[in-house]
C-alpha cells in the first residue's frame, strides 16, 4: 500500500538571492519544507526543477516589485543583496534599499516569518581572542556589516510594531571547506547552514532572535548561548583541514587582518578616492 506523502511545513517559501553560492545551496535544500519555492535573484538563474519551483528575477530596490514577489508567500529567506564590501552607494541599494522592501512586503501581505542573512562582519572589529554573543555590542567592520547591522534593526522593529519574528543569521564562511586559517573558526559547512535555516524556519517564538552560522569548530569566536532555543546543532567541524591550512604563510602580528574577527573586511576601502 503507498505511503501517504508527510505535509510539509509551508505552501510556499521565499528565497531571495537564490543564484548566489549560498542561495543555490538552499534552492535545493529548501524543498523539503515547502511545497513551493519561489527563487528569485537580479542575476540569471536556472529554470524550474518542476511543479515545486517558480523562478522569478526581482531586484530588491523595486518596491512594487518586491511586494509582487511576496505575494502568497508563507516565509521569507532573505539572501538578497551584495555580499561582499563595495562602496556606499551601491550597497544601500542592494542591502539597506531592498532589506527595508522585504519587510515592507511581509507587513502588508501578512507574512509572520523571515529569516534573515546577517553577517558576522556586525561585529567584525571585535579582536579574535575575545569571545562575542548577540548581546555584545556590535562593532561593524565595512559597510556590508553596517548595511547587516541595519537589517537588524529593521527586524526588531517589525517584531516589536507589527509581530513579524525574524532570525538573523549572522554567517561566517559558508563554502565546500575552509579555505584560509581564519576560516578554522569562522567556517559553516553546507550541511550546517542547510540545518541552521531549517531551524530558523521551525523554531516557535523566536520574537527576533540574533544567531551566529558557524560549525561546531574547535576555536570559536561566537557564543549561541542566547539562541539555545532554536535548536540548532551544528554537526560539522573544520577541524579535519587543520593540518593543511596550518601550512599556509602566517600573516604579521602587527596585521590588523589577523588580529580582528572581521578579517580582511576591516580594510576594505575606501572606495572612489
Amino acid at each position: 500500500m503507498p505511503q501517504t506523502p508527510t505535509a510539509k511545513p509551508f505552501n510556499c517559501l521565499l528565497l531571495t538571492g537564490a543564484a548566489g553560492g549560498l542561495g543555490q545551496i538552499l534552492r535545493e535544500a529548501l524543498q523539503a519544507h515547502a511545497n513551493v519555492v519561489r527563487a528569485s535573484d537580479i542575476s540569471a538563474m536556472a529554470p524550474p526543477a518542476g511543479d515545486h519551483e517558480q523562478v522569478i528575477n526581482c531586484n530588491l530596490a523595486d518596491k512594487a516589485g518586491v511586494l509582487a514577489l511576496a505575494e502568497g508567500v508563507d516565509a521569507i529567506v532573505h539572501l538578497g543583496g551584495i555580499s561582499t564590501e563595495r562602496a556606499f552607494e551601491e550597497i544601500l541599494q542592494a542591502n539597506i534599499v531592498g532589506t527595508f522592501h522585504i519587510y515592507e512586503a511581509a507587513r502588508k501581505h501578512g507574512i509572520k516569518r523571515v529569516v534573515f542573512a546577517s553577517s558576522n562582519h556586525v561585529t567584525g572589529f571585535y579582536p579574535q581572542d575575545e569571545l562575542v554573543d548577540a548581546h555584545s555590542p556590535r562593532r561593524p567592520d565595512c559597510y556590508y556589516g553596517l548595511s547587516k547591522a541595519y537589517g537588524e534593526d529593521l527586524a526588531t522593529f517589525y517584531y516589536h510594531r507589527y509581530g513579524i519574528e525574524t532570525v538573523s543569521l549572522r554567517i561566517g564562511s559558508s563554502f565546500p571547506a575552509p579555505r584560509n586559517l581564519r576560516m578554522l573558526s569562522t567556517w559553516l559547512s553546507y550541511a550546517d547552514l542547510a540545518h541552521l535555516v531549517e531551524r530558523a524556519l521551525l523554531a516557535e517564538d523566536v520574537g527576533h532572535t540574533v544567531v551566529y552560522g558557524v560549525s561546531a569548530n574547535r576555536d570559536l569566536w561566537w557564543s549561541n548561548r542566547y539562541a539555545a532555543h532554536l535548536g540548532f546543532n551544528p554537526q560539522d567541524s573544520s577541524e579535519r583541514f587543520r593540518t593543511q591550512l596550518e601550512q599556509q604563510p602566517q600573516a604579521a602580528a602587527d596585521d590588523a587582518t589577523a588580529r580582528l574577527q572581521g578579517g580582511a573586511f576591516t580594510a576594505a576601502g575606501p572606495f572612489g578616492d
